[in-house]
């Protein structure tokens, strides 16, 4: 079982930027893809980004050119950059784990809202 913690969310401009983190510990050398996926109000879950074990990253369209993750395998953490948010950005960040047996771990969330 892998527990993820996410923190970093925040009220923020358009056009500003926020860094989130996500913790992971527990069984974590089962984790084969790490991922960021957001919910706006009344809206579906959607996938944002990914990193595979291998660090390969992949990207929704919409956060092409603005967002970035990225880990650090020491500390045993995801993060997203967040740049040149705009206010259809906002929505709760979930940080999602898959394992090799396609098992998915999810964290408690963490707010995002851009607005003047």
């Amino acid at each position: 079982q892998v527990q993820l913690v996410e923190s970093g969310g925040d009220l923020v401009q358009p056009g500003g930027s926020l860094r989130l983190s996500c913790a992971a510990s527990g069984m974590i050398f089962t984790i084969n893809v790490m991922g960021w996926y957001r919910q706006a109000p009344g809206k579906e879950r959607e996938l944002v980004a990914t990193i595979t074990r291998g660090g390969s990253t992949s990207y929704a369209d919409s956060v092409t050119g603005r967002f970035t993750i990225s880990r650090d395998t020491a500390k045993n953490t995801v993060y997203l950059q967040m740049n040149s948010l705009k206010p259809e950005d906002t929505a709760v960040y979930y940080c999602n784990a898959r394992d090799f047996w396609h098992r998915d771990s999810w964290g408690q969330g963490t707010p995002v809202t851009v607005s003047a």
